[in-house]
């Protein structure tokens, strides 16, 4: 599959594809969004918000969520304050997601399947990564998108005229919902 990506992707240059999606650095509508990397909102979330190429700073992981104040979602969103311009965030979950239920003895058990060692993971407990927190879920979005949203509008190195928002967007019609945080 990725060698088909990478003959696409040849022709696209040479035929000079990437030429209407040109843009700079910087988000023309000065904001950043943190969303989920689920499938379904590859192209409906931008439709879904009235927003292209070069409009936004798009960051997205599983679940949509920031798990601590320094994760790299946080480091991502302070590079877009700090060097980027941007000025306001929205924090985007959405229905039906996969990451919400997820279970680290479960994940472990997958990888122990797919022949990661069990030394491995015992060195990455030794070494303080904590697997229950670190891939666990969330039960709730609506939750989830507020502690979020809470983390980073409290953050002590997030300047405290940026404007941060909750939402849930639903993965088949794109409607938005605000959380109330």
């Amino acid at each position: 599959m990725i060698d088909e990506i990478l003959s696409y992707n040849q022709k696209f240059v040479s035929d000079k594809g990437y030429e209407p999606y040109a843009t700079t650095k910087y988000p023309d509508k000065k904001i950043a969004i943190v969303s989920c990397m689920d499938t379904r909102l590859t192209q409906l979330l931008m439709a879904a918000l009235g927003i292209k190429n070069g409009d936004v700073k798009m960051i997205k992981n599983a679940g949509g969520i920031i798990q601590s104040p320094f994760d790299s979602t946080v480091r991502s969103l302070l590079v877009g304050v700090y060097e980027l311009g941007v000025k306001e965030i929205m924090i985007i979950g959405h229905t039906d997601c996969g990451a919400q239920h997820l279970n680290p003895d479960e994940m472990i058990s997958l990888m122990l399947k797919r022949g990661i060692s069990q030394e491995h993971i015992d060195m990455m407990k030794y070494c303080g990564i904590n697997f229950k927190s670190w891939l666990n879920g969330f039960e709730n979005s609506e939750e989830a998108v507020k502690q979020s949203v809470e983390i980073v509008a409290k953050h002590p190195l997030m300047p405290r005229d940026i404007v941060v928002r909750g939402f849930i967007i639903d993965s088949y019609t794109g409607k938005l919902t605000e959380v109330e945080c």
